[in-house]
């Protein structure tokens, strides 16, 4: 896979139109723009996204909806958007998971 700057914008402008107190997962953002099985390239650009600009990187968790290991602010952030957390540390998908 090759790893251009087209498809990195390509994920980018899809994380940009994630709405504040709302979340993806990385998965439904490589459905979105038709790579169906590429979720980890879609962490692989969202952990270099500061190199391109300003994103709402924060909004997206895994399929189960835990934040990123290493993201340490990424919960804070969520919650200051009103996101809520399960009992076992992931986000709410079915009440928060976005619907484009």
């Amino acid at each position: 896979m090759v790893l251009d700057e087209h498809l990195i914008y390509e994920i980018l402008s899809v994380v940009e139109e994630i709405p504040r107190g709302r979340v993806a997962t990385y998965g439904q953002i490589a459905r979105l723009i038709g790579r169906e099985r590429n979720a980890r390239l879609i962490g692989k650009v969202l952990s270099m996204a500061e190199n391109y600009g300003n994103y709402p990187c924060h909004r997206v968790v895994n399929h189960a909806g835990r934040p990123a290991p290493f993201f340490y602010e990424q919960e804070a952030r969520l919650r200051e958007e009103g996101v809520a957390f399960l009992p076992n540390g992931n986000v709410d998908l079915k009440r928060y998971q976005w619907t484009p």
